[in-house]
């Protein structure tokens, strides 16, 4: 299983689909489906049965999950590719690969 480069907490953007272009911040991640639920993208309308939790019961509105090909993260305001590499601590971190000014070069930034 390959490791994910988005976690929970992170601010995404949603590159394909019907919600393009949309942002919002990661709510959790399902490592084993290769999904993530974010906060207010791909709505869904869930009818509820009268229950304890919810007297009425109804159509409750929730966030459906999200495959993570269809996410970037955003990092300094700008949706940007994600890599790992160790650090000089030996740690792996997770780094921005942001266009850099040579020719076909990208920099790379620590993702904090």
């Amino acid at each position: 299983m390959a490791k994910l480069k988005i976690k929970k907490e992170d601010l995404v953007e949603v590159i394909s689909g019907e919600h393009k272009g949309e942002r919002g911040k990661v709510i959790s991640v399902d490592i084993t489906k290769n999904r993530a639920i974010v906060e207010g993208v791909n709505k869904v309308s869930r009818h509820t049965k009268a229950s304890a939790k919810h007297p009425n019961g109804g159509i409750v509105e929730k966030e459906a999950p999200v495959h993570i090909s269809n996410l970037k993260l955003v990092f300094n305001g700008k949706a940007v590719r994600v890599g790992r590499m160790k650090n000089e601590e030996g740690t792996i971190v997770r780094v921005a690969k942001v266009a850099g000014d040579e020719k076909g070069k990208n920099k790379l930034e620590v993702i904090k």
